[in-house]
């Protein structure tokens, strides 16, 4: 029923406009085919309340679009190469209907009524109703419209009619929508890869804070959209995210200039027209803002409603997206040759020359208006001025960007009508494979053909729309300089952006050739935070953003090589980081080595001691039928020397690096050389205990108190000392092994394998000490001449000493120490065995050998079984 009303409704307002179809002014031809097109001759309309006390008036369009006018200039001219070609449409004469859209809805609407009307009537029979002698035919498809948020609206009503509509310069994502759009097409890539282009320029100048506008409408709102998320995806951060508008009133406009001017983002990107953009230029010339760079999207990027001279303080160093220009052969000849009064079917040559030369034609309905007041004033002009002469950006032909997008739509509407009049029947692309009847050809077959267009243009380039409608393209990326001869902006190409191809090549620019603010080379800095130098990493700030940071030195172990680290690395375990955290060196390797002081010192004691020792057992093997030596067991006394050559040698093997054989080695032998020393001593303090406590002993006595059971004796225990060592090294070998604990130090050591199995080794020597120090107090009442077992004593007291301390100073140092203190230790026991035991008895044989001599006689009667104990008077002795 709806559909019936607007039918009807569409009928009476034919019936009205049989002979005008839409806006008064126009351009227009007839032709055997219409072509619609929808331009933006100006900027946009004059803001007036219709407070409705009268008939509302048609609202007055206002500020010229000369690169408006060069675009539909570009259509008429690329039919006229059309009409007068010979292999394309030949005996077919191209029309057109050309509307300005004012750059606004309301308008582009009402001159896509009267396509969409006339195509309506076309469907029935008017004859009875009027005369349609002079009728127009059904425009079959429409070229515009410019603004995304225009194109969007002619869109949602050409679709309910299936007329193919081509738009030369929307690129809003949502067109791309083939659900609700389903006739909409374009010859100008998707804001989906601009938006994407952007953020890529960011990321490649390493900003990551930035002001975002967007006009607010159908074409800034989804371009800023995308940009918004591919900027989230890179971790940079948008400080403002604004709307702005042509038709703002001056105090937002001020308000949103001020945010600008307090923030402290110096990169503004802008998703904008140029008409809406300006206002917010114009303020911040007023204001002399110098220190932003603009990003520009195509809308504006060379709008030359922005690209003045005036605004050049503000605007130069610009960096913007334009597309890839095209070459028109004649063009440049075709803009040169309007002139008013040769052209009588296009009605905007009038005003084009008028605010061209700032003048009034004649028959002008503007000067009337003037006369009464409600224009100013003019002089007047002829039309037969030159328009080589005049300094407009119509005759801008040297980079035709919309201009060839233009007219690539017109010759592709073409070829897809040519393609309809040439098909062959069987291979057409309608119900059966049949073709369209060339004599009432209607606006869906040709969208139908348009979607499976591919051919090949007059210089040679591929035209094909995708699965969306839409063509392929790059863009070059543009630097505003300033021209050195009249100061005007001049559109440097300093790079491009290939969509087609691989991430991370698709970016290219020229750094050489940008001119930042229009002189400078220096890159400008547009960071939340200043960059962290090389040492330090990016520390997070409670309740600001991610981009917000505070630099943070890289703890001890860690570093950081370049700028604005988010994390710092840590260190090898063989390196450290060094003094300003920027490298890791290696760390020094440290152990106790033979050629440093104190392992030289360590080596020089050992040596000594067994020095010392062979000296002693060279003395006591030179005396070794002297009666002291006798006495005191000159076989057990031969081991006992021999044992603390080894407990000397032993302390060596914690010298130099660790080795695994060296690991394993070392303590086994240091265990079992004090336990065969230990128990020789333990043997002898239990003989002389024995020989001053005893009875006369049998025959059998005598031959087992002999040397067989003192050696059996010796055996014994250093026989548990050397099974417990077995096990030890069975079931958890010592092996070499690197400390990392320390700061730029490794420390060689040896990990004993079991701690516990270390404890029994040192645990049972001191037990045979313990043993050996108990018998020695027993034998303390012993004849005060006989100081053998008080030298024992003594003995054992130092090693208990020495060892006691050594539990704690072992477990309370590191690295290399450990191996030292357990040297220190075994060599001051060590020396502590052989002066008490033997220094002395050295010093008698050597310096005073007659006052021993009935002592030891003495002695060896009784160890001989002549006399007993209680029988000797020592006193005399």
């Amino acid at each position: 029923m709806a559909f019936l009303l607007g039918y009807y409704l569409l009928l009476l307002g034919s019936v009205q406009l049989t002979s005008t179809y839409g806006p008064y002014q126009r351009a227009q031809k007839t032709g055997d085919i219409l072509l619609g097109g929808l331009f933006p001759i100006h900027f946009g309309v004059a803001s007036k309340d219709q407070d409705l006390a009268a008939r509302p008036e048609s609202t007055q369009c206002v500020r010229y679009n000369f690169r408006g006018f060069r675009w539909l200039q570009a259509m008429i001219f690329a039919i006229d190469e059309i009409n007068n070609s010979s292999s394309l449409l030949p005996n077919i004469t191209l029309g057109y209907r050309i509307y300005d859209t004012c750059n606004t809805v309301s308008k582009a609407l009402e001159a896509t009524l009267s396509f969409v009307a006339q195509n309506k009537m076309d469907s029935i029979n008017l004859d009875e109703f009027c005369n349609c002698t002079d009728h127009i035919p059904s425009t079959i498809a429409v070229v515009g419209a410019s603004g995304s948020a225009v194109s969007t609206a002619v869109a949602n009503l050409l679709s309910l009619f299936y007329i193919p509509q081509i738009s030369y310069a929307s690129s809003s994502r949502l067109l791309s929508n083939k659900n609700q759009y389903k006739s909409f097409m374009r010859t100008i890539p998707t804001d989906e890869y601009q938006a994407t282009a952007m953020a890529d320029i960011i990321a490649y100048f390493q900003w990551n804070w930035v002001i975002a506008v967007a006009s607010d409408d159908e074409y800034g709102r989804p371009g800023i959209e995308k940009f918004e998320k591919e900027m989230e995806e890179r971790d940079i951060c948008i400080h403002l995210n604004e709307f702005i508008s042509q038709y703002f009133e001056d105090h937002e406009i001020q308000a949103l200039v001020d945010r600008i001017e307090n923030s402290t983002a110096k990169v503004i990107v802008v998703f904008a027209s140029g008409p809406d953009v300006e206002p917010l230029i114009k303020e911040m010339a007023r204001r002399n803002i110098t220190d932003r760079l603009w990003l520009a999207s195509e809308a504006w990027a060379s709008s030359s409603l922005i690209a003045k001279p005036e605004y050049l303080d503000v605007m130069a160093g610009t960096i913007g997206f334009a597309l890839r220009p095209g070459h028109i052969p004649g063009f440049k000849e075709f803009l040169q040759q309007v002139q008013p009064k040769k052209v009588s079917h296009n009605e905007f040559i009038r005003e084009f020359w008028e605010e061209t030369f700032n003048c009034y034609l004649e028959d002008s309905l503007r000067l009337q208006e003037s006369e009464n007041g409600t224009e100013s004033s003019r002089p007047l002009c002829s039309g037969d001025e030159d328009i080589t002469s005049a300094e407009t950006p119509y005759l801008d032909y040297t980079h035709l960007r919309i201009s060839y997008n233009v007219y690539v739509a017109v010759y592709s509407i073409a070829q897809a009508l040519q393609d309809i009049l040439t098909c062959t029947p069987g291979r057409g692309l309608f119900a059966n494979s049949s073709c369209a009847d060339t004599k009432d050809m209607e606006a869906w077959q040709v969208l139908k053909q348009l979607r499976h267009l591919d051919y090949i243009d007059s210089i040679g380039e591929k035209v094909h729309f995708d699965e969306n409608a839409e063509m392929w393209g790059n863009y070059t990326i543009i630097n505003w300089h300033r021209s050195t001869e009249d100061a005007s902006v001049v559109f440097e190409e300093i790079g491009y952006y290939n969509m087609h191809i691989k991430k991370g090549s698709k970016l290219y620019i020229d750094n050489a050739k940008i001119l930042w603010n229009g002189y400078s080379t220096e890159l400008p800095f547009s960071n939340c935070s200043e960059d962290c130098d090389p040492g330090t990493r990016k520390g997070i700030i409670d309740s600001e953003p991610t981009c917000c940071f505070e630099c943070k030195e890289c703890s001890d172990g860690e570093y950081s090589n370049h700028k604005d680290a988010s994390v710092c690395t840590k260190c090898p375990n063989n390196s450290w980081s060094n003094g300003n955290h920027t490298f890791c060196f290696l760390k020094e390797i440290e152990f106790l080595a033979w050629t440093e002081p104190f392992g030289i010192a360590l080596t020089i004691f050992a040596v000594l001691g067994v020095l010392l020792t062979a000296f002693v057992l060279g003395v006591f093997a030179r005396f070794r039928n002297t009666p002291i030596v006798k006495a005191t067991n000159r076989e057990l006394s031969y081991l006992l020397l021999f044992s603390l050559v080894c407990c000397f040698s032993s302390s060596l093997m914690f010298i130099g690096e660790p080795q695994d054989w060296t690991c394993r080695l070392r303590q086994p032998a240091f265990g079992i050389s004090f336990v065969l020393c230990i128990s020789c001593i333990l043997v002898k303090t239990n003989r002389v205990l024995l020989v001053f406590e005893a009875k006369i002993p049998t025959s059998l006595h005598r031959k087992w108190w002999g040397l067989n059971l003192q050696f059996l004796l010796v055996f014994l225990c250093t026989f548990v000392q050397v099974m417990i060592c077995v096990v030890w090294l069975y079931n958890a070998p010592p092996a070499s092994s690197k400390n990392h604990d320390i700061d730029e130090i490794i420390f060689i050591t040896c990990n004993e394998g079991s701690m516990m199995a270390l404890g029994f080794l040192i645990g049972y020597t001191c037990l045979l000490a313990a043993i050996c120090f108990f018998f020695a107090f027993k034998s303390r009442k012993l004849p005060e001449n006989f100081t053998e077992a008080k030298f024992i004593t003594f003995s054992m007291l130092i090693f208990f000493i020495v060892w006691i301390s050594f539990i704690p100073a072992y477990f309370s140092t590191y690295g290399k120490f450990v191996s030292a203190v357990e040297v220190i230790a075994i060599l001051a026991s060590s020396f502590g065995l052989l002066a008490c035991l033997f220094f002395h008895k050295v010093y008698i044989i050597l310096f005073k050998p007659t006052r021993v001599s009935t002592l030891i006689l003495l002695l060896d009667i009784i160890l001989d079984n002549k006399l007993k104990v209680s029988q000797v008077n020592f006193s005399h002795c």
